[in-house]
């Protein structure tokens, strides 16, 4: 080597050294995670790099590395009308996928038929891309069950009439395929087909699809006019740079009817969707917009629930998010004709909510989990939409707990009586801390749930979690805890933790960037530096990798790819992204007296910052503010110094706010950081003479009686039943070795058959049709808004006591997974209303498959009574045309013998 170019060589290192010391030169790093790092311009995850190279530009070299991990070995099943019908839950077929010119030929599998064996396939072992999987099902037997009995028994025992039967699909585990059984009939890319009528089911499959113009470098570069919004500059470059993209975002996510869109792939407007994007910051940046997006999701002066489970409303009970965000409005506003239309909007639907949701014993909310409505994602499997609306969630119940209090705040404002309103606020209050706080774990249980008697789930949720901190209903200590103590991954905030096994990343398994502004919001309420650090940083990371605000992330990965959907722009993320700065770093708390500021600025995140064009009721604002922490040193309009640090509601012109922090470094705090965990599965229960015995992999399971942990057992699979003669509920809960709990099995409820009452639809001399199959009795009565409104039975009581109440319908109206017909009677015992009887629905022209509606409990003397089913009102349901079902019978079970 001679001399030059051992200089070269010199050089070249002191160079490149004085390159990687500069990148990692300390005031640059914002934030270090255990993978990736925060920079004031960029963000670094190994050979990924996302750089701000202007606030009108950013470049990224993400690739996600999904294609290089896709695994050879799959589980797959068939489903007959995209239910899960073929296999006992976890009992799927295996193949080991070997392709020859780019091809698997799959061998015919009978359905219902397990495999043989489970192959086996190296763990490091992946499948190359674009592979073309054939499948075929033999479904012989199957029509030959149809043609011969009318129907298809599966082995549960469930009964699927030939007249109902819609096709075969395939579920499974790698993608594309899924385990989401109920969205199959809309996916026709998983129908199989019988073209030659052999009765061999067969359809193809890309898996590991790769398409190289979709890993290729990217960038963002600001394509919209967004003068004419809140402008922000600060020290951190990369921050600058995101909410400019968000913004832009906001503006294309606006439909041409000037209402906000859920996201790129969502062209819909969404309640829950815009509701909680309104709140968290698009009432400050787009009121007008967000006026209209409410008010399209307002029919007959009542607030929609959108499409959800069974049916919707009042399976899915969340709708009053509304509330949240038309509050939010008239108080960023003032505009008092808004508030008087909204609180008319709310009241009304509350009204009905009051009648037909509320459980009496809790004081709580029945209703999906808010925003986690994609059942098995958050549920256990055995949960059908009777099961769903007789839980009590934590989220849904925060949600109108909000709601009652904003409407007494809204009826005060308006010179109306407040009372009603605080007091059922308190009861909902009352009931979340009562029955939904966990001392050991200091957070709130995700829901109770179960059949009567119902347990606490033990899983956190978070938006429910960062609801009760915003909200109140989690005070003081309380409130500190929870931000503590709910579970957060090195990436973010998920959903839910633990994860649910066997079912994809979507709500499970996931992290969703609008809950994980919520979750920082709360941290920041109660000064919790490490929660808003981890939250705010990793928010940025996604967005700036992804050039986008993505819909939902991989909780392990942090990756868009594998997660079940998916949207670029998602409404509510970029509503998140742009609350870091309204919200967390300008601390911004919206107030009938004006704008309350309480930032919280980590020290990483000092300098200056400046907020201008801001446009508050009559003022035009710039907000400037320098240094860190969450202590104000001084706070002035227009240089004139203020004790209060609150921009008033009457300020009107042009005017600029001066904010210097104290520069004091907030006291160390901690975060419940863990590794990603998944809970044991759900045991399968059933009663033999005596015993209760189950099927599991857990060396530990507690016993559950009558909701109610009873004890806890070691590698047993039985229990010993009581003698006890009164209805009761038993499950069983499996414990994995670090003591995690799964979900409860199915509860059995154990009663003497012989006690209990059957009230025949067709009895007391009431004519009906026959035209269906598996009903009960000599036929079965319709209800809808034109036929029987109102059904009348006098019964013959024994015995004085409480007795459980429920009938056995059919609802063939839509799926069992969306639309909107759940069927709804009021019930009258003696004339006196009881309760809300719900018939979701069963499947999609399905009317011959039959189940039980919610139970409800009445107290009986002996004697005659006076049962009667009434379409009331309240019993409207959101499609406001169709509210129908068949009633085959009516059961009265007695709790005491």
């Amino acid at each position: 080597m001679n001399r030059y170019a051992l200089i070269f060589l010199v050089n070249t290192f002191f160079f490149s050294a004085c390159q990687v010391i500069s990148l990692e030169k300390p005031e640059d790093v914002i934030y270090k995670g255990q993978d990736y790092t925060v920079y004031k311009d960029r963000v670094t995850q190994g050979r990924f790099v996302a750089e701000a190279v202007s606030p009108t530009r950013i470049t990224s070299n993400y690739k996600s590395p999904a294609n290089q991990r896709y695994p050879r070995n799959i589980e797959f099943k068939f489903s007959l009308n995209g239910k899960d019908n073929e296999l006992p839950a976890g009992v799927n077929h295996h193949l080991v996928l070997r392709p020859e010119n780019g091809r698997v030929v799959a061998p015919v599998i009978t359905f219902g038929q397990a495999d043989a064996e489970t192959p086996a396939s190296a763990p490091k072992d992946f499948l190359e891309p674009n592979t073309e999987l054939l499948i075929r099902v033999d479904m012989r037997h199957v029509l030959k069950s149809f043609e011969e009995k009318g129907y298809y028994e599966s082995y549960d025992g469930s009964r699927l009439a030939a007249s109902d039967f819609r096709g075969v699909w395939v579920a499974g585990n790698a993608a594309p395929l899924t385990w989401d059984f109920e969205n199959l009939p809309s996916r026709s890319q998983f129908q199989l087909k019988d073209p030659d009528e052999d009765g061999i089911y067969e359809t193809s499959i890309i898996l590991n699809a790769y398409d190289p113009d979709n890993f290729n470098e990217k960038e963002w570069v600001l394509g919209q006019d967004i003068s004419g919004l809140p402008a922000y500059t600060s020290d951190q470059l990369l921050v600058d740079a995101l909410y400019n993209m968000s913004l832009e975002e906001m503006l294309l996510n606006i439909r041409q009817d000037s209402a906000f869109m859920a996201g790129e792939k969502w062209e819909g407007v969404w309640t829950r969707d815009i509701s909680y994007s309104i709140l968290l910051s698009l009432a400050m940046v787009a009121p007008d917009i967000a006026k209209k997006s409410l008010m399209h999701k307002v029919r007959n002066g009542r607030i929609v629930q959108d499409t959800g489970t069974g049916g919707s409303w009042p399976v899915s009970t969340d709708r009053t998010t509304w509330a949240l965000a038309a509050y939010e409005v008239y108080l960023f506003t003032g505009d008092r004709e808004w508030l008087a239309k909204a609180f008319e909007i709310i009241s009304a639907s509350v009204a009905d909510d009051q009648k037909v949701i509320f459980d009496k014993r809790y004081g709580l909310a029945r209703g999906e989990s808010s925003f986690l409505d994609w059942r098995k994602q958050s549920y256990p499997r055995w949960m059908g939409p009777v099961d769903i609306y007789e839980s009590l969630n934590l989220g849904t119940n925060a949600v109108h707990f909000r709601t009652y209090q904003i409407l007494a705040l809204m009826a005060e404002d308006l010179g109306m009586e407040a009372t009603a309103y605080i007091e059922q606020s308190e009861r909902i209050k009352d009931g979340i801390n009562a029955y939904m706080w966990m001392e050991e774990k200091g957070y709130y249980g995700q829901y109770l749930y179960g059949k009567h008697f119902l347990s606490l789930s033990p899983r956190s949720e978070s938006l429910g979690e960062a609801l009760t901190v915003l909200f109140g209903i989690a005070e003081n200590d309380r409130a500190t805890s929870v931000v503590e103590n709910t579970p957060v991954l090195n990436y973010g905030v998920p959903s839910i933790y633990p994860q649910i096994p066997g079912i994809p990343p979507y709500h499970n398994d996931a992290i969703w960037p609008f809950v994980q502004a919520y979750y920082t919001w709360a941290a920041a309420r109660t000064n919790n530096t490490e929660g808003v650090n981890l939250g705010m940083n990793s928010l940025y990371r996604h967005a700036a990798f992804f050039l986008t605000n993505k819909e939902n992330l991989v909780a392990h990965s942090a990756d868009y790819r594998g997660t079940e959907l998916n949207s670029d722009r998602q409404l509510w993320s970029v509503a998140g992204n742009l609350a870091m700065v309204y919200r967390i770093l300008f601390g911004m708390e919206m107030r009938p007296e004006g704008i309350y500021l309480s930032p919280i600025v980590p020290m990483e995140y000092g300098g200056k910052r400046t907020l201008s064009n801001f446009t508050y009721r009559n003022a035009r604002l710039t907000i400037e503010m320098e240094g860190f922490g969450n202590e104000i040193a001084s706070f002035a309009i227009d240089g004139v110094v203020s004790k209060e640090p609150l921009i008033p509601a009457g300020l009107s012109g042009t005017h600029t706010i001066t904010i210097r922090l104290a520069d004091r470094r907030l006291p160390d705090a901690r975060i419940n950081l863990l590794n990603n965990h998944f809970s044991p599965d759900v045991p399968d229960i059933e009663v033999r003479p005596a015993r209760m015995t189950w099927k599991g992999k857990s060396e530990k399971y507690i016993i559950i009686r009558n909701g109610s942990r009873v004890e806890e057992v070691k590698g047993n699979d039985s229990w010993k039943l009581d003698s006890a003669g009164a209805y009761r509920e038993l499950s069983v809960v499996a414990l994995d070795k670090a003591g995690v709990q799964g979900f409860q099995a199915e509860p059995l409820a154990i009663y003497s058959d012989h006690k209990v009452m059957i009230i025949e639809a067709e009895s007391q001399g009431i004519t009906t049709s026959t035209d269906l199959s598996g009903y009960t009795g000599k036929s079965y009565r319709e209800i809808s808004k034109e036929k029987n409104r109102s059904l009348d039975y006098t019964i013959q009581v024994p015995r004085t006591g409480n007795y459980l109440l429920d009938i056995r319908y059919s609802n063939g109206s839509g799926p069992v997974n969306t639309d909107n017909k759940c069927a709804i009677r009021s019930l009258y015992v003696d004339g006196a209303y009881q309760d809300a009887l719900i018939f979701p629905q069963l499947g999609y022209e399905e009317w011959s498959t039959w189940g039980y509606s919610n139970k409800v409990a009445v107290n009986l003397s002996e004697g005659t009574h006076m049962l009667m089913l009434r379409f009331d009102p309240h019993n409207e349901n959101m499609n406001g045309e169709v509210n129908r079902a068949m009633i085959d019978h009516i059961r009265l079970i007695p709790l005491e013998y």
